[in-house]
Parts: structure tokens; C-alpha cells; sequence
């Protein structure tokens, strides 16, 4: 299978065992997960193309999958409306943003 192209998506795997199913280019924007599906990086991430990420949970890690569409859909628009985040999550988001490498993310 090592010819085969790599899937549309990706599954995403929360701490707390949920899954999500994730558009493979807009999880891109975290340069985290880019290197982890890297076809040269032999990571198991890069030929199963499921990432778990244990200490992020399903609550963060969903809004966290919201985030990368909502990337997606907007990146190259100059209006983007305001992304809705809950205050209680803020804390372990950025945390989460700040493990995925989002801040250093470059569209």
C-alpha cells in the first residue's frame, strides 16, 4: 500500500476515546499533525492516518476539529465572522492550541 495516496481524512482520537473525522488539508494548519502524517516521517500516524492524542479530551478536542474547518473554509477570505468559544474550555484550548502548534501555524 506504500503507493497508495493518502486518504481525504484523518481520524483524530481524544484522550477519552472519541473519535473524529477530520479533512486531511485542513488538518494541516497544525504543523504538529502535518509532521506526524508526513509520508517520510515512517510514523504509524503516516500510514494509519489516526492521531491520538491522549491528553487532550473529547470537549477540547472537538472544538479544537471545528477550529481546523473553520480554517479551512475562511483561510482565504478577508470577513471571517468570530469563532464561538466557550469560556470553560479556554484554558485547555489554548493549552491544545499551544500542543498542536497553532500558534506557529503559517496558512
Amino acid at each position: 500500500m506504500s503507493g497508495a495516496a493518502p486518504s481525504k481524512y484523518i481520524t483524530l482520537v481524544s484522550g477519552d476515546g472519541f473519535e473524529f473525522v477530520v479533512l486531511r488539508e485542513a488538518a494541516m494548519v497544525s504543523p504538529i499533525i502535518k509532521g506526524m502524517l508526513d509520508p517520510r516521517s515512517k510514523f504509524s500516524e503516516a500510514l494509519s492516518g489516526r492521531c491520538v492524542f491522549e491528553e487532550i479530551n473529547a470537549v477540547v478536542l472537538d472544538k479544537v476539529v471545528e477550529y481546523f474547518h473553520y480554517w479551512y473554509r475562511y483561510r482565504n477570505s478577508d470577513d471571517v465572522p468570530d469563532m464561538d468559544i466557550p469560556v470553560e474550555i479556554c484554558l485547555e484550548l489554548l493549552a491544545a492550541a499551544d500542543y498542536l502548534g497553532l500558534d506557529q501555524a503559517k496558512p
